[in-house]
């Protein structure tokens, strides 16, 4: 969330969003046993809040994937938009809105990827 709330071309690029994301990474029955759910508030450019989402959690918009293309997207490898449109990700809330913000869903991403992960596949 700090990472987030320093990051000034997010804020530029989100500075009229208004909305909420829950992030799920889908079961696959493998790596994945259950959904891992996450769950931002995301506000004028700032991250209001952030923290795991349990399977009740509620938002505008779910952002929901297996986890071989969370790991893709988080590598680099897949856009977070281009991703909805080749159907690698699925979302759930109105598409309309999250197209006017694309520099700020590429910045959150980009955010993201500073973050050190141990991956579960490691």
């Amino acid at each position: 969330m700090e990472l987030l709330n320093s990051n000034d071309a997010y804020e530029d690029a989100a500075k009229t969003w208004e909305g909420d994301f829950v992030f799920e990474v889908t079961a696959d029955g493998e790596i994945v046993k259950e959904p891992i759910r996450f769950y931002l508030d995301l506000w004028h450019g700032k991250c209001r809040e952030a923290r795991m989402a349990g399977p009740d959690d509620t938002a505008e918009f779910v952002y929901a994937g297996p986890y071989k293309n969370w790991r893709a997207l988080f590598d680099g490898k897949i856009d977070p938009i281009k991703g909805i449109m080749a159907r690698k990700f699925k979302l759930e809330g109105d598409m309309g809105k999250v197209m006017r913000y694309t520099k700020a869903a590429l910045e959150l991403v980009a955010t993201t990827r500073q973050i050190p992960t141990k991956y579960l596949d490691e």
